[in-house]
């Protein structure tokens, strides 16, 4: 589930809207330790894009703290 959802955020990254609200679903389909990977993923790919909206979905999401330089 972890690939499809990374393959479906890279196809929607050209509009900010969507890319927000399939990240949002994605975390209600993953697992606790699959949330982690796509965090670390999501930050890794589009950090420069789009990381107000990084920040604001996964701090809804109780993990860690992320940190985005």
């Amino acid at each position: 589930m972890l690939d499809y959802v990374k393959t479906i955020l890279i196809k929607v990254s050209f509009d900010k809207n969507l890319f927000k609200k399939e990240l949002e679903k994605s975390l209600q389909w993953l697992e606790a330790e699959e949330i982690l990977k796509l965090k670390d993923w999501v930050v890794e790919k589009f950090n420069h894009m789009y990381k107000d909206i990084i920040l604001d979905v996964f701090s809804t999401y109780e993990l860690s703290p992320i940190s985005i330089n």
